[in-house]
């Protein structure tokens, strides 16, 4: 409303101040058109009119004109005045008799040096002179009050007016932005059905139809986030492992039924994760994925007595983390009872086979005939002894990865189990034809022990001995890898495909199964090697090309680490 009244009294001020200085302008040029008519008919007169002197002659011409009259001559003297008053010589300088003295009517507007109030003066030319006419501007001042009363009334009536149409204009405007704006409140306050009605087509009503849009299309998009919601839920609500959601500030967004039946109390939402679940490792795990934005993964041991479970933590995007919970008690239940039955086994069958061989060798010894017997009793042998091997590899696997097996953890060089394992294996290489090489040594000292370590390069070193003979030369080395020291085992034989690089550390798996047999190995060696490795803390892997040879290669963490 203040600013139509604005606007309007801003208009109704430039109209008025616009209207009387055009009407003032248009007055005064008026008057001067007239009062030059005038002056041309004064001075033909003086001309003309021989029977009246000039003081008669503008006498009569002034009050005619209405104005004041003067008759001069070329040197500015005056001849003839309407008025008593005295007019000083020197008249021919003025502006309008200038022009009037030069052949032409002259006007100019200055004011009165007797009466003091601006005048129009006219001049026109006549032989031997020029008259002149004096025409006060004050005389107008009562057509532009008049002016000015009327154009006050008509602008105080348009202004009412106008205030009228602005006040019904402003309601009805501001009742259709209500009634926007209460829409809007409803949408923000969650209610998308909400619509509404705006028949108009102008600027309101536009921004009316676009919010009932808008708030058609959140209703079309709330609803399928929702569905995909429930989708989502019905999905984690239906699968066996515990999900649990944990925003930025350790508080807990969300949580599956199957949580809810692990705990014994179900979790309460937007509450601290830790009232919920107590576990370090599992609240450590949280923390590290949502600090790091990396997909962490440990193990909680304390959620609920007797039972271990791999706890997986994924970051969010917009902070914190969803951690899952997979229960690995029956899993690992299951892995113990097939350790202890593959020990057991293995122990039981360590005596009969330690039997039939020693029986094998006796009857071997006791022979003197060579027959048939011989020969099948020299393959009883050596499956027994196959046999025996393999239930020795069974044993020692069994114990390292159950734990059974105690490491006596020290600081050694790299350059003396390098050189223990070069000279273990100088006979065996000799044998094959084959050159031992230690090509590098690392400064820093490991943590491992001697033995276990002793027993990694007898099960590499075997292989590269038995499967790389052809290339003449082993390799041996160690270097510094990032707080660890790398060491290595290089064969240049035929090497081995990339589809088996993978499972080389898997139980009983052969790349080349026959010759295996053939040489006697069991298919446990590389696992066991992979379990003394990690009981260490380190990792090992393979590397390889066909026709390329192959290299095996384990870290040990450094002693100072």
């Amino acid at each position: 409303m203040l600013v139509f009244v604005a606007v309007i009294a801003v208009a109704a001020v430039t109209l008025d101040f616009s209207v009387r200085r055009a009407w003032q302008q248009a007055l005064q040029e008026q008057i001067t058109r007239d009062l030059g008519q005038k002056a041309a008919l004064f001075a033909n007169r003086v001309e003309t009119d021989r029977s009246h002197s000039l003081a008669d002659i503008a006498a009569q011409e002034a009050h005619a004109a209405g104005a004041r009259a003067t008759v001069i001559d070329p040197t500015g003297r005056v001849l003839a005045d309407s008025e008593a008053s005295v007019i000083p010589e020197g008249q021919q300088d003025l502006p309008e008799f200038r022009s009037a003295l030069a052949g032409k009517i002259g006007s100019d507007e200055r004011e009165n040096p007797q009466l003091h109030i601006p005048t129009i003066y006219v001049a026109a030319p006549i032989s031997g002179g020029a008259v002149r006419f004096a025409y006060p501007i004050s005389e107008t001042e009562t057509s532009t009050s008049r002016l000015r009363m009327a154009l006050g009334w008509g602008t105080a009536l348009a202004l009412g007016f106008a205030l009228l149409v602005a006040v019904v204009a402003s309601r009805y405007t501001a009742s259709r932005l209500k009634r926007i704006v209460g829409f809007a409140e409803q949408v923000a306050a969650g209610d998308l059905s909400a619509r509404i009605a705006e028949p108009s087509v102008d600027e309101v009503g536009q921004v009316a139809s676009a919010l009932d849009k808008t708030a058609r299309r959140l209703e079309e998009s709330f609803s399928r986030v929702q569905t995909s919601q429930r989708e989502l839920e019905t999905v984690l609500n239906s699968i066996q492992d515990a999900v649990i959601a944990v925003g930025p500030d350790g508080l807990v967004q969300w949580a599956n039924r199957s949580l809810d039946r692990l705990l014994l109390q179900p979790p309460r939402l937007n509450a601290p994760v830790v009232e919920t679940v107590r576990d370090p490792d599992f609240l450590a795990t949280i923390r590290r994925a949502s600090q790091s934005q990396v997909v962490t993964t440990g193990r909680a041991n304390s959620i609920l007595p007797g039972h271990t479970f791999e706890v997986t933590a994924a970051p969010m995007p917009q902070g914190g983390a969803v951690a899952v919970l997979r229960d690995l008690t029956e899993n690992e239940r299951m892995e113990k009872t097939r350790r202890d039955f593959i020990a057991n086994v293995s122990h039981e069958l360590r005596t009969p086979l330690t039997s039939i061989q020693g029986y094998t060798e006796t009857l071997l010894d006791g022979m003197t005939e060579s027959n048939h017997v011989r020969d099948f009793l020299e393959v009883i042998r050596k499956n027994a002894t196959r046999m025996g091997r393999l239930t020795e590899d069974l044993l020692t696997l069994a114990r390292v990865e159950s734990g059974e097996q105690r490491f006596d953890l020290e600081p050694v060089s790299p350059a003396e189990l390098l050189s223990d394992a070069r000279e273990s294996f100088q006979e065996m290489a000799r044998v094959y034809g084959v050159e031992i090489i230690v090509e590098s040594t690392a400064p820093q000292q490991v943590r491992a022990d001697r033995e276990a370590v002793h027993q990694i390069f007898a099960n590499l070193m075997e292989n590269a001995l038995k499967y790389a003979a052809n290339g003449k030369r082993v390799v041996l080395g160690a270097r510094a890898d990032k707080g660890n020291v790398e060491f290595y085992v290089r064969d240049y034989g035929p090497g081995i495909a990339s589809e088996d690089l993978p499972r080389l550390f898997e139980r009983f798996y052969r790349v080349d199964k026959a010759r295996s047999r053939e040489s006697g190995g069991t298919g446990l060696g590389l696992a066991i090697a992979k379990h003394i490795v990690m009981a260490h803390d380190g990792t090992i892997r393979a590397e390889s090309e066909l026709n390329h040879g192959c290299t095996f290669l384990f870290t040990l963490p450094n002693a100072a680490a």
